[in-house]
């Protein structure tokens, strides 16, 4: 039985929470919390852009901390799963990486990369594993994507457009901070700069055109440059001001014998799946694959699957590794500084 602790009860802690109760082989040990109501079980101020709303939990038999340190400390602790802010990703991480801990730390993996570099150092020098929840390749949608295009059951890759947007996440006042979380450069697209790097490799420059919200990039779209001038990738991203649609995503990607389309939108009275995975082959076919349950809890256990398979094995994941999340991180980066200077930027 792996043993995980949980630093950060948020809405990214409590979705990781739900996920570990759909594996086998693990279980939360502990939490680390700052806020009392929350460290007592009571969640119900909890909510996201998608999900479950927060309820009262039962955590008997579960530690209970207030301070980092301690969490790290506790013995009985294999994994230390960080669900802090972005600010606090590198120095938690680093930190339990060194008292022995394997980590998994939600995306990103940092605000910066020299602080995931840190990250990934510190993994390297303790011998202990470094993952990122990096969650999009779990998603039945964008699992099918990406297997379909690693097949070349379809032949090459030609290229693809990505969206992601979502309502101004009022439950959030440091959404904008360049300090603490980022913005949606990076607490929201690198989802997608993540896959593009994961699916295409990485670009050789990036331009994005958009606008800014302070000091972070708040509505944006993007080019990504290859060296094979013919792959042609784009992305759009970022925070609108009308509350009645908190999230939508949607992916079209164009191989040499087929599409591969699909298009999903969360309104706030209801769910809609515009486009379901369809692909459309050259031979004139429209195929619509059976995919999960889409159930996104669903999603996160398949993620923490994943790193139950590692810690037990001792091997990286090619879906968690902490090297492609810091160069997710690095895409963002960059396209910000394309914004800025309103011109493509190498990467």
């Amino acid at each position: 039985m792996i043993n995980v602790g949980i630093a950060g009860i948020g809405f990214m802690g409590m979705i990781h929470y739900l996920a570990y109760r759909r594996a086998n082989g693990v279980r939360v040990r502990a939490i680390c919390e700052q806020d009392p109501n929350r460290l007592a079980g009571d969640w119900r101020t909890i909510k996201g852009n998608f999900g479950p709303q927060g309820q009262l939990m039962d955590l008997e038999g579960i530690a209970r901390y207030a301070q980092i340190e301690d969490l790290v400390a506790d013995p009985s602790l294999d994994l230390i799963d960080v669900c802090l802010p972005p600010c606090l990703h590198a120095p938690t991480a680093v930190q339990a990486l060194r008292a022995g801990k394997h980590v998994f730390c939600e995306k990103p993996i940092a605000l910066g990369p020299a602080d995931a570099d840190q990250m990934v150092a510190a993994a390297r020098k303790a011998g202990k594993l470094l993952m990122i929840g990096h969650v999009l390749p779990f998603f039945p949608e964008y699992r099918f994507a990406y297997q379909t295009v690693a097949s070349g059951k379809y032949g090459k890759l030609l290229g693809g457009h990505f969206k992601r947007i979502i309502s101004d996440p009022k439950w959030l006042p440091d959404f904008y901070n360049p300090a603490t979380t980022g913005g949606p450069m990076i607490d929201l697209h690198i989802h997608d700069a993540h896959f593009i790097r994961l699916v295409c490799g990485m670009p050789r420059a990036v331009q994005t055109v958009g606008r800014m919200r302070g000091e972070v990039a708040e509505l944006f779209s993007t080019q990504f440059l290859f060296d094979d001038p013919a792959l042609v990738v784009t992305a759009a991203s970022g925070a609108l001001m009308q509350q009645g649609r908190p999230f939508t995503h949607a992916y079209e990607i164009y191989l040499e014998r087929a599409s591969l389309l699909f298009d999903f939108a969360n309104f706030v009275d209801k769910p809609i799946l515009a486009m379901p995975v369809t692909v459309l082959t050259g031979t004139g076919r429209v195929l619509r694959p059976k995919l999960g349950s889409g159930d996104p809890i669903d999603s996160f256990a398949a993620e923490v699957r994943e790193v139950v398979r590692c810690v037990r094995s001792g091997n990286p994941s090619p879906l968690l590794d902490g090297q492609l999340a810091r160069d997710a991180l690095l895409l963002c980066q960059r396209q910000t500084q394309s914004l800025l200077k309103r011109r493509a930027v190498k990467v």
